[in-house]
């Protein structure tokens, strides 16, 4: 999902259709093609009000990749959900040993949202940081 969100976001930053589609330039101009990527990708697929995916040439590339990422969003995801479930459907049970993790304590929950924040920052707060230092 990451690829999908950055590398649409990238190519559109650097790109004359995707500057063209922009009614804002610096950091707001980044967070309105970010956020619309990131929409498009997570199946909502809207979109701040300062991103034109019509823009008076009639250009089309916002229309294409967003809807690009709409269908990575939704079958790259559920294609390995679905082959995970399969494989975890398949397996056997196993009973808990001296080397088996808990999954009901205290330190798992800590583990569980420090992964979570931690994939989050570096995914969203590494774009930010780099539209500030550049404007």
């Amino acid at each position: 999902m990451a690829f999908s969100i950055l590398g649409f976001s990238g190519w559109a930053v650097l790109t004359p259709w995707g500057q063209a589609g922009q009614n804002n330039g610096g950091p707001h101009g980044l967070t309105e093609i970010l956020y619309a990527f990131s929409s498009c990708t997570g199946n909502n697929g809207s979109a701040f009000a300062g991103l034109n995916g019509n823009p008076a040439n009639g250009d089309p590339h916002y229309n294409v990749t967003l809807a690009l990422a709409t269908l990575i969003g939704r079958f790259g995801m559920i294609i390995p959900v679905m082959a995970l479930a399969g494989s975890l459907g398949r397996k056997k049970l196993v009973a808990t040993g001296a080397g088996t993790f808990p999954v009901s304590g205290t330190l798992f929950v800590i583990l569980l949202i420090g992964t979570i924040l931690l994939v989050g920052a570096l995914t969203y707060l590494l774009a930010g940081v780099n539209s500030y230092s550049n404007s």
